[in-house]
C-alpha cells in the first residue's frame, strides 16, 4: 500500500514586484493558511517517509509555514521538475519515488496537482468531484494505492481518502476573506 499526499502552495502575493513568477512570495493569508494546514496535518497524524517539492519561493515559504504548524521539519527534496509540472510529468515523478517510502508528500502547483488527482482517481468519487470544481491554494489531497511499488501507480486506480481546503479548517481562510 502506498499513500500519496499532494499539497498546493498557499496563496501568493501578486502585488509583490518580482521579476519572475518563480520568485513570487506568499501573501499574509497564505502564511496563515499554510500554518493552519500544518496544524491539521499534525492533528490527524499525517507523516511522510519522503517529501518532494518545487523550489519556487511560494512553495518553499508554504512548507516553512506548514512546518511551524506541524511542529516538525519536513526536509523536502527540492525538484525543479515539479515547478509548474503537468500531470504527466508529476506521474513520471511518482513512478520514480523511493520504493522504501510508503507515504509521500509532493508540494507544488496547479493545474498539474489537480490534473494528477483527476487522472489517478476514478470518476464517481464525491471528493474527486470537489477537486474537479477547484483545488484551492494550500489544499491537501491524500490518495491511497493498492500497490507495492510506486512504478505500479496507474491512472484511475487510486482512492481519494481526504481532500481538505483551508476554508474547511477555518472559514476565515475561504475565498474573498483577506
Amino acid at each position: 500500500m502506498k499513500t500519496l499526499t499532494l499539497l498546493r502552495h498557499a496563496k501568493s502575493g501578486w502585488d509583490d514586484p518580482v521579476a519572475r513568477d518563480f520568485d513570487r512570495p506568499l501573501n499574509t493569508k497564505g502564511h496563515r493558511a499554510a500554518q493552519a494546514v500544518g496544524r491539521y496535518m499534525k492533528a490527524i497524524g499525517l507523516s511522510f517517509d519522503h517529501v518532494a517539492a518545487s523550489p519556487a519561493v511560494r512553495v518553499v515559504e508554504t512548507l516553512g509555514e506548514v512546518e511551524l504548524g506541524y511542529g516538525s521539519e519536513l526536509a523536502p527534496a527540492w525538484d525543479q521538475r515539479i515547478y509548474l509540472a503537468s500531470a504527466a510529468t508529476l506521474l513520471d515523478l511518482v513512478h520514480e519515488l523511493p520504493e522504501g517510502a510508503a507515504s509521500v508528500l509532493i508540494a507544488g502547483h496547479n493545474p498539474g496537482l489537480e490534473e494528477l488527482v483527476l487522472t489517478l482517481i476514478p470518476d464517481g468519487d464525491h471528493l474527486r468531484d470537489d477537486v474537479e470544481v477547484k483545488f484551492p491554494t494550500a489544499s491537501l489531497a491524500e490518495m491511497r494505492f493498492a500497490v507495492e511499488r510506486w512504478s505500479d501507480v496507474k491512472p484511475g486506480a487510486g482512492e481519494l481518502i481526504r481532500f481538505t481546503r483551508p476554508r474547511d479548517l477555518d472559514p476565515a481562510l475561504g475565498p474573498g476573506k483577506d
